[in-house]
């Protein structure tokens, strides 16, 4: 995969791009649970947010990725895909989902939360990643449905997936961590990205409260400025009450 990040990825819907006119890109299928919905976008929103790769790159939710145009899409519930740019124009058909042959490679990452038994996720999309060549396919499975732990990592190794016990993803510049707090006024266990040592990658939440934080502590430190002045003028003052020059 190194190989494919030396080039940035814009796709060109405008030369010789397959016949897409019979492909459906939306089924307008929603997410299954409240949950789910939210732990997308804290896979998604932080990068955007917070993380500076020095490096473009395509972060989505919920859209399908096509290895060709003539098979069936997989939609992984996070995607990331590192040295590419979406599209300026949304609206094109080829500019809808990930297609490979306009992006010119797989994502790096991809991400399923568990929330039943019929996802297939250890299973049918499993096979599907490794076909697609996605270096990184990572489990989330908060009830422990499918799994016995709720985060499994598989890394692709010629052409298989293998169990990997590391979470940092060197080629990526990103680790996943599972993290016990709230998001939204729901408090319970989700998985997020950090960097090499362990340090979570904001959300615009979080980001937020770290800028307010700092307001209050530049306040806080201009009132004790302000009052260690003014205790000095009083004692100055006092001084030459005494008929001592301060200076």
């Amino acid at each position: 995969m190194a190989e494919m990040a030396e080039a940035l990825i814009i796709p060109d819907v405008s030369g010789d791009t397959p016949d897409l006119s019979g492909v459906v890109t939306e089924d307008d299928t929603p997410v299954d649970n409240i949950f789910s919905e939210k732990q997308m976008r804290l896979l998604t929103e932080p990068l955007y947010t917070s993380w500076r790769p020095g490096r473009p790159f395509v972060a989505s939710a919920n859209v399908g990725i096509f290895r060709t145009p003539y098979e069936p899409p997989v939609v992984p519930d996070m995607f990331l895909s590192m040295d590419v740019q979406a599209p300026d124009d949304p609206w094109p058909k080829g500019n809808r989902c990930y297609f490979l042959f306009n992006y010119g490679k797989p994502p790096e990452v991809t991400v399923e939360i568990v929330s039943n038994k019929k996802g297939g996720e250890t299973g049918k999309k499993l096979r599907k990643y490794a076909k697609i060549g996605v270096s990184y396919y990572v489990v989330f499975d908060p009830l422990k449905v499918v799994l016995k732990k709720p985060l499994r990592v598989y890394e692709l190794r010629q052409e298989r997936y293998f169990l990997t016990r590391t979470r940092w993803f060197g080629s990526v510049g990103l680790g996943v961590t599972l993290w016990d707090g709230s998001f939204e006024n729901m408090h319970t266990q989700w998985l997020r990205w950090c960097d090499l040592e362990g340090r979570l990658i904001p959300a615009g939440f979080e980001t937020y409260k770290q800028a307010e934080q700092a307001d209050q502590r530049a306040e806080q430190e201009r009132q004790r400025a302000e009052q260690e002045r003014q205790r000095a003028e009083r004692l100055a003052a006092r001084l030459r009450e005494l008929g001592i020059d301060p200076d």
